[in-house]
């Protein structure tokens, strides 16, 4: 008898042991969609870079991202392609550890998706400045951001503009006064 209790318990562990590291981690859903179904594939792109940003794990983004993605509204000093929105993830959530990404606005139109991110979470850890690293005290940090994708036929984002509200981002920080 004990080994029928521990049978589906080996195999839900071996299961949950299989499945790749991006399963566990749950798709944000917009509170607000317009012009598409939650299973488009345009919407399940955007879905995966959100939770890209919220996660940090790479794989989402590699699912999110096609091979050519080109970021149309480039930082300086960030590289292109997929290794920029890599780059800025990982100091991002340095910096933010518990950071949280909530899709507020997606409105698809044929294959572009726009939508309106609300980046929350608490300053605990470090950000890099011209100065020096900056080390969080728990501020606060609640800002939001625009984002337009273009998503091609393999249901990937491919072109990405976007603006964030870096200026209340920094104040938040503490890189800028108040």
């Amino acid at each position: 008898m004990p080994t029928l209790v521990l049978a589906p318990a080996l195999l839900a562990l071996s299961l949950l042991a299989a499945a790749p590291a991006h399963a566990a981690t749950e798709l944000p859903m917009p509170s607000h969609l317009s012009g598409a179904a939650a299973t488009d594939k345009v919407v399940l792109a955007a879905r995966r870079y959100a939770a890209f940003w919220q996660s940090g794990d790479a794989a989402l983004a590699r699912l999110a991202l096609a091979d050519d993605f080109t970021d149309r509204t480039l930082p300086a000093g960030r590289p292109q392609g997929l290794a920029g929105p890599l780059q800025a993830s990982q100091v991002f959530h340095a910096a933010v550890p518990d950071l949280r990404v909530a899709i507020e606005d997606m409105l698809v139109a044929g294959s572009r998706v726009s939508l309106r991110l609300h980046f929350t979470g608490r300053f605990t850890g470090v950000f890099p400045t011209p100065q020096g690293e900056l080390r969080g005290q728990g501020q606060a940090i609640d800002f939001y951001a625009f984002d337009l994708y273009q998503v091609d036929a393999q249901g990937r984002i491919s072109d990405n503009w976007h603006l964030e509200d870096n200026l209340t981002l920094l104040r938040q920080l503490g890189v800028l006064p108040q």
